[in-house]
């Protein structure tokens, strides 16, 4: 595994975590910060945790097409590990989106 693809590989598990961890970061802040509302942190960490998960998928998949070319196959793990952290990242951040969507038509028709 060549260094560069390593740190792409490296980047992508980072960003892929910090994108799984924007929600329960933003419930976090909403329970530890006063002025802070559940639904206001919810705003905020939705869209983050949507935007690392996408460049954490673009980090891995620049990884990966790299470990397909390569006979050996260093470092396919790693790379695996990456796209789950970076595709669960989204997931959270989609059902996170449908969750305040849904609360937002509750709203308005109630």
């Amino acid at each position: 595994m060549s260094s560069s693809n390593r740190v792409r590989a490296s980047l992508g598990i980072a960003v892929g975590t910090l994108a799984v961890a924007a929600l329960p970061a933003a419930v976090a802040a909403s329970w530890l910060v006063a002025r802070v509302t559940l639904l206001r942190a919810l705003e905020v960490g939705v869209p983050v945790a949507f935007v690392l998960g996408l460049v954490a998928v673009s980090l891995v998949r620049r990884a990966r097409y790299r470990v397909d070319r390569s006979i050996a196959r260093p470092g396919e793990r790693v790379v695996r590990f990456g796209r789950l952290l970076a595709w669960t990242g989204i997931y959270l951040a989609l059902t996170g989106a449908i969750a305040l969507g849904f609360y937002g038509l509750l709203v308005v028709r109630g």
